[in-house]
């Protein structure tokens, strides 16, 4: 549809020939947009950004301490209902911590086993943002709660957003945590408006063309949950749209769902194989064509007509849970299933043809989930729809981790009880019977590939995380790969057979949707 042709008392053709050169025409246009147009014009690709006009003037505030003590006041204005008891503690946390007392405890926050990798480290570079971080970590949550939504917007977060989000340009992670606020808010179609009028399109369609992806990810989410006239699902907090991140008249034939291990990413853990650099090459930095996520980059361009989506657990409360008092109540593969199938519904995965990719213990949540969804009537679609479920080094008959150290077993899978993890274990036994089930039941096409190198677990040891024996599920086809368990779903580039191979089995499943 043509979003220019709802431009009242403005004569479109004549813009056609002037919008390079005449500025003033750009002004006058952005002031008379209602709120669908401009929130359609933010998602056309690479549209002009002078469309839109830039948030209102916030008043003045002396210092970056007014930044974080209102932070701190909007926090402690929400109700403590209905969040996780950690969500609770580390809000309270937030609340009390000085940058000063940040500063003295630093990296005695979060470590595996009690040494190394401190969270604190993790963060930015001053202590101030390390407040703000915990802040915004914290109100993430919130934003997760719909009665809490209408609370952060009502207590000025909107506009106190935008200039935490202004003040720290140089901190994209700050950045992307604001935003994914904003997307979360925006789920909840009363509060459209007030995200609008505060200046948050214009953000948002900056945002969606940086070059950097886990960035554009975030601004596309957001943006599609406002687009209620062109979308109808909604993105929930952790599900993340690859493909199309735009508006495209090109009609989408089928989903690929991406899924992660439990210490990986929505994004990094589908990025290209990390380059081993000389010196000579960091000097020159990384080339143009590496792609921090290679669904949005190679899948993308070779099937147009996909939706790809990736899919995130909360990382962020796994983190803190090493610390938090409820830390025994971690959450079980059966939990994270229902979660994650309520928020695919949410957003119409199941409707079309679909493709599963996963990686590690992603893989067996996959099963759960697949599980699960044959014995809910209402997701019956999921299950007839599901053409092909593609695993990376998935531990079906679990891994010999109980052999190595508790520090070890717990760096390696922190969400899931060590006890259902070990070879053979009766949880991994029952969950693989039922999986094979239904698969031959409903046909699924299955590729698994398995690693063959051992990953470095520190400077002092070497592991095979996943044995082929373990990958194998002993049906569709196993391939043997010489690479170690971090990089099985990295490939190396776009010719490599990793790639290839995935991309052929994609296709074969989804043979007859003209993809």
């Amino acid at each position: 549809d043509c979003v220019l042709s709802r431009l009242p008392c403005i004569s479109i053709g004549s813009y056609a020939h002037h919008y390079n050169s005449v500025n003033y025409q750009y002004q006058t246009a952005a002031q008379v947009i209602d709120q669908r147009t401009a929130v359609a014009l933010a998602r056309i690709p690479n549209v002009d950004l002078r469309f839109f006009l830039p948030p209102p003037p916030l008043p003045h505030t002396e210092d970056d301490i007014s930044i974080e003590d209102g932070l701190r006041q909007l926090l402690a204005s929400l109700p403590q209902s209905e969040v996780d008891q950690c969500v609770q503690y580390f809000t309270s946390l937030a609340l009390r911590e000085s940058s000063q007392s940040l500063a003295s405890q630093r990296g005695g926050l979060w470590c595996f086993g009690g040494n190394g990798l401190p969270y604190a480290q993790s963060l930015t570079s001053t202590p101030s943002q390390k407040v703000e971080t915990f802040c915004l970590q914290a109100l993430v949550q919130h934003s997760k709660v719909h009665s809490h939504c209408d609370h952060i917007v009502a207590n000025g977060g909107l506009q106190l957003l935008q200039r935490v989000y202004q003040l720290r340009r140089d901190s994209p992670k700050i950045q992307r945590n604001i935003v994914r606020i904003i997307g979360n808010l925006a789920l909840n179609e009363s509060l459209h408006t007030a995200i609008v009028q505060s200046g948050w399109v214009s953000v948002l369609a900056e945002m969606i063309q940086s070059p950097y992806i886990m960035q554009a990810s975030h601004a596309a989410r957001a943006l599609a949950n406002l687009d209620r006239e062109a979308v109808r699902q909604k993105y929930q907090d952790g599900v993340y749209i690859l493909h199309p991140q735009c508006r495209t008249n090109q009609p989408i034939k089928a989903d690929v769902l991406f899924v992660h291990g439990l210490l990986g990413a929505a994004f990094k853990t589908w990025r290209q194989k990390d380059l081993d650099m000389t010196d000579d090459d960091k000097v020159e930095g990384v080339p143009e064509d590496y792609t921090e996520c290679w669904p949005k980059s190679w899948l993308a361009a070779d099937c147009p007509n996909l939706r790809i989506l990736s899919v995130e657990y909360d990382t962020h409360l796994s983190d803190w849970k090493a610390k938090c008092p409820a830390e025994n109540q971690r959450k079980s593969l059966a939990y994270r299933s229902q979660e994650l199938l309520r928020k695919l519904k949410d957003a119409g995965v199941g409707e079309r043809p679909v493709v599963w990719v996963a990686h590690s213990m992603g893989g067996l949540l996959v099963k759960k989930m697949l599980l699960d969804a044959s014995k809910d009537p209402d997701l019956s679609p999921l299950i007839k729809n599901t053409k092909g479920i593609l695993f990376y080094s998935v531990p079906h008959h679990g891994t010999f981790m109980a052999g190595y150290s508790v520090n070890v077993r717990y760096l390696l899978f922190p969400s899931i009880e060590v006890k259902e993890l070990c070879r053979d274990s009766p949880a991994l036994r029952d969950l693989n019977e039922n999986f094979l089930n239904i698969t031959k039941e409903q046909e699924f096409k299955v590729l698994s590939f398995a690693e063959t190198l051992p990953t470095s677990i520190g400077p002092m040891l070497k592991i095979l995380v996943v044995p082929s024996q373990s990958a194998d599920l002993c049906i569709g086809d196993l391939i043997q790969v010489d690479v170690d368990h971090l990089n099985i779903c990295k490939p190396e580039k776009k010719d490599s057979f990793l790639y290839k191979r995935t991309l052929q089995f994609i296709q074969d499943a989804l043979r007859g949707q003209r993809i």
